[in-house]
């Protein structure tokens, strides 16, 4: 006879503590680099200049709606990603509902 497994009682999620709070221009250079792309590489795929990138993720140049959409594009990920990394959802939720 075999024995039965018990399988372990799912937890609760909780979400993890932020411990680092991003700016958008630290979410650009961090979704490149998870991506092993070069700043040219991410020019290339981008259309924005190498130059405009490495002034985009020192801070010296803001993203706007353009730009973060090309890059959104060229890095597979969705645009909120790169405008705002601090998302909170809970937190939205609860601004809003009173």
């Amino acid at each position: 006879m075999a024995s039965k497994v018990k399988k372990p009682k799912p937890t609760k999620y909780i979400p993890a503590r932020t411990r680092v709070a991003l700016a958008p221009c630290d979410s650009v250079r961090i979704a490149r680099e998870l991506q092993e792309m070069t700043q040219a590489d991410l020019a290339a795929a981008s259309g924005i200049s190498q130059p405009t990138i490495s002034s985009i993720e020192s801070g010296r140049v803001t993203l706007g709606a353009e730009r973060t959409e090309k890059l959104a594009r060229a890095l597979k990920v969705h645009p909120a990603v790169l405008l705002w990394p601090n998302w909170d959802e809970a937190a939205a939720s609860k601004r809003v509902a009173g």
